[in-house]
C-alpha cells in the first residue's frame, strides 16, 4: 500500500490508541511485524501542548520508518496549525481523528462527532491538506449511530478534499466497541472511493486478517486492541498473508525479552513516576493474555521501577 509517496512494508498498520501507541510500543510493533504504527492523538488545542503528556506523544526520537500523527479537534485553523506544528517537529504523514467515541471527544464536537456535520468536515479536510505538504489521511466509523451511517458520504468528501487514505473502524460512534464489525460497510466505501481504504475491527488472528481482506477488499487493514499485550500479532499475520501457513507462537523465553525490554522501555522513555504507572497497563495486557491475573494484580501493586523489574524477571524464572 501506498501513501503518497511512501511505500509502506506491507499492509498491517498499527491503529491510533490514546495512551496506549506512545513511541515505545510503536517501536516495538515495528519490530514485529508492522508497516506503519500511527502516533496517538494529539489535541489541536495548542494550550495543552507544553503538558508532559503532549510532549511524549510528540516525540519521534530515533523512531525508525514512517512518522504518522494523528490529531484531533473541530477547528479548522486549529487543526491545521497543529498539521503544521507536527510536520515541523518530524511528522511525514498527518492523520485526522473522526472515530474517537469517547464521550469526552465528542462533547467537543471532535472525533467521531464530526461525522454529524459533513460541511464541517469539507473544512477541517480543506485546512489541514492545504496547511502541510505531507499527506493527510483519515480515520472515520461507519457513522454516528445505525440509523445514520455515512460512512461512504464523508469517504467521498475526503476523496474530494484531498485525503491520502481513509482507515475505517467497522463500527457507528453509538455502537463503540460492541457487536461485529460491519465489514460489508467498510466493503461499500472501498466501492465508493478510489483512493486507498484501510479495514478496522475485530481483526485479532492471522485467518481473520485474511477473511476481512477478502470480504472488504481493502488495501490494508489496521489493528487496535488485539496488539496490546501481543504485539508479535503483526509478525504472525504478515506470515500468514505472505505464506498461507502459521507462524509458530513466540516461545516463552522470547515473550520474556519483548516484555522485559518494553517495561525497560517505559521506564526510561517516561521517568520512574509515570513509566511506573504506565508500565501497569501494558504488562497487564501481557499477562492477561497468559492467565496470569494473580500476578498481574501483584504487579500492579508494586510502587518503583525496581521492584517492578524483578517482578517480572521472578515470574519469568519461575515459569
Amino acid at each position: 500500500m501506498r501513501i503518497g509517496p511512501y511505500q509502506l512494508e506491507n499492509r498491517l498498520i498499527v491503529a491510533p490508541m490514546a495512551g496506549v501507541t506512545d513511541l515505545p510500543f510503536r517501536t516495538l510493533c515495528r519490530r514485529l511485524g508492522a508497516g506503519l504504527a500511527v502516533s496517538e492523538m494529539l489535541s489541536s488545542n495548542p494550550k495543552v501542548w507544553d503538558s508532559d503528556k503532549s510532549r511524549s506523544r510528540m516525540d519521534h526520537g530515533g523512531e525508525d520508518g514512517i512518522r504518522s500523527v494523528q490529531i484531533a479537534g473541530a477547528e479548522p485553523e486549529l487543526m491545521a496549525q497543529a498539521a503544521r506544528f507536527n510536520v515541523e517537529r518530524g511528522a511525514q504523514i498527518i492523520d485526522i481523528n473522526m472515530g474517537c467515541p469517547a464521550k469526552k471527544v465528542n462533547k467537543k464536537m471532535a472525533g467521531s462527532a464530526l461525522m454529524r456535520e459533513p460541511d464541517r468536515v469539507k473544512q477541517i479536510l480543506d485546512a489541514v491538506v492545504n496547511a502541510v505538504d505531507v499527506p493527510v489521511t483519515l480515520k472515520i466509523r461507519t457513522g454516528w449511530d445505525p440509523e445514520h451511517r455515512n460512512g461512504i458520504e464523508i469517504a467521498q468528501i475526503a476523496e474530494q478534499h484531498g485525503i491520502a487514505s481513509l482507515a475505517v473502524h467497522g463500527r457507528t460512534r453509538q455502537c463503540m466497541y460492541k457487536g461485529e464489525a460491519e465489514y460489508d460497510t467498510i466493503a461499500a466505501i472501498k466501492q465508493a472511493v478510489s483512493i486507498p481504504v484501510v479495514a478496522n475491527g475485530d481483526i485479532d488472528s492471522p485467518e481473520k486478517a485474511r477473511h476481512v481482506l477478502e470480504v472488504t477488499q481493502a488495501d490494508a487493514i489496521m489493528i487496535g486492541r488485539a496488539a496490546q499485550g501481543q504485539p508479535w500479532l503483526f509478525r504472525e499475520i504478515e506470515h500468514f498473508l505472505r505464506t498461507g501457513t502459521k507462524l509458530s507462537a513466540p516461545s516463552q523465553e522470547e515473550i520474556r525479552g519483548i516484555m522485559l525490554e518494553h517495561l525497560d522501555t517505559l521506564h526510561r522513555f517516561y521517568g520512574e513516576e509515570r513509566g511506573l504507572r504506565i508500565a501497569r497497563k501494558h504488562v497487564g495486557w501481557y499477562l492477561t493474555h497468559q492467565q496470569q491475573d494473580s500476578v498481574r494484580r501483584e504487579f500492579n501493586r508494586l510502587e518503583s521501577a525496581t521492584a517492578q523489574l524483578e517482578a517480572l524477571t521472578r515470574y519469568f524464572d519461575q515459569v
